[in-house]
């Protein structure tokens, strides 16, 4: 077994749950017009202020008449459209032709499709026997008036706008987004366009959690490449933490010599420091620093991702007011080629999966290494492997995690 399969690493989801639990939502929050609230977090609950629908309407284009098992043939008497109801009245034989969405007139209870009669002239004669109430929708059928539309600790989406917009609803309470300042650590990090010297690599870190947070719609405050020295890395904690409500860093969280971060944040702030049984991503670092939480990411850029994805990501929608913490979701599939693993760690493979006849199968993207961004930038979903488990052979089944609209 290897170093890092080791008893003493604590499990994701122990992480997870210890860093939930210490964390409070923000509770600030503000009015915002519908047209800005998309992926804000509902601070109250929104009640309908009327019913929907408002009033007894058609389903279908056809006619409308008071239903009578004994009648079949109706005299056409006028025409009820959507917005211009028919406001005389309906005797028994008599009918309207209504269109979908129309009000229903006084005294009519059914509608028939107009593909199900015969007419001619004025006269329709249905072809189709129906029931009484057929096609119509009641006033307050979908929603009564008073009644909870959207709970408060709600992620607002596009399936939610169109049904605030339906009640008439054009502003909303949302809680304010949290702020996250994030930077990397270590000599050897070049920013982009930097002529490269013999030993130093571009950091790559800080666009992925630009784009990362970018996607989550919060404010991100890059602070740009700290240089591996105490002092230095002291700075641009007490300089994030006085303009964020979360920090993050990449790299500097792992046992090395010159890795500060776990030395600072242990004589400014309060750290639970984690080695967790996870791969790529077992250095990982949460604490406190002052009224801000950080989270220290590890310096191997598939690393990062990763555990943003599993950690920061919940983190984030709890501090955000979400009533749920972001979940994964996860979905059996059946492997189209071997998986080499090693028991010991929760692992996260990069994978391709496809549908295929409703069924969903996995293959790898090539090399897991955790400095290998090519294979994620290749893949669709990871290929979450349990702790105990050794090598997936082809046809076993395995869990995966489709890229979302984060990751994507």
């Amino acid at each position: 077994m290897d170093a890092c399969s080791t008893p003493d690493l604590i499990s994701v989801e122990q992480a997870l749950t210890s860093l939930l639990d210490k964390v409070s939502p923000l509770n600030e929050h503000f009015q915002c017009t519908l047209n800005d609230a998309l992926d804000h977090v509902i601070a109250e609950d929104i009640l309908s202020p009327v019913n929907v629908p408002a009033f007894d309407n058609s389903a279908m284009d056809g006619y409308a008449f008071a239903h009578n098992e004994a009648l079949t043939t109706f005299t056409l008497i006028g025409t009820a459209m959507a917005g211009h109801p028919f406001t005389g009245d309906v005797k028994p034989g008599e009918c309207v032709r209504i269109m979908t969405g129309a009000a229903m007139p006084s005294n009519v209870d059914t509608v028939v499709m107009q593909e199900q009669v015969e007419r001619l002239d004025e006269t329709i004669t249905l072809t189709v026997v129906q029931p009484k109430g057929n096609n119509v929708r009641h006033a307050g059928s979908d929603l009564i008036n008073g009644a909870t539309v959207v709970e408060k600790g709600t992620l607002l989406s596009a399936r939610h706008i169109p049904l605030l917009a339906s009640i008439g609803v054009d502003k909303v309470s949302v809680y304010r987004r949290p702020r996250i300042a994030y930077f990397s650590t270590g000599d050897e990090l070049k920013p982009l366009g930097a002529p490269l010297e013999f030993g130093e690599i571009y950091d790559s870190n800080r666009y992925t959690l630009s784009a990362l947070i970018e996607k989550t719609g919060c404010e991100g405050l890059d602070l740009g490449i700290v240089e591996d020295s105490p002092e230095a890395i002291e700075r641009a904690f007490k300089d994030a933490a006085a303009q964020a409500d979360i920090v993050i860093t990449s790299g500097g969280v792992s046992v090395g010599d010159a890795d500060y971060t776990k030395q600072v944040l242990e004589e400014i702030g309060e750290i639970g420091f984690w080695k967790l049984a996870i791969k790529p991503g077992k250095p990982f670092a949460f604490g406190t620093i002052n009224n801000s939480y950080f989270c220290g990411l590890p310096g191997n850029p598939v690393s990062a991702l990763v555990t943003f994805a599993e950690l920061v990501r919940p983190l984030i929608s709890k501090l955000g007011g979400e009533s749920k913490p972001f979940e994964p979701l996860r979905l059996p599939a059946i492997a189209e080629g071997a998986f080499r693993k090693r028991p010991g760690r929760l692992d996260f493979q990069r994978g391709i999966y496809e549908i295929n006849n409703g069924v969903i199968t996995v293959r790898s993207t090539g090399h897991q290494g955790s400095n290998a961004f090519s294979s994620m930038a290749a893949a669709n979903c990871f290929v979450v492997i349990e702790r105990e488990r050794d090598n997936v052979e082809v046809g076993d089944t395995v869990t995966i995690e489709p890229f979302d609209a984060i990751l994507n």
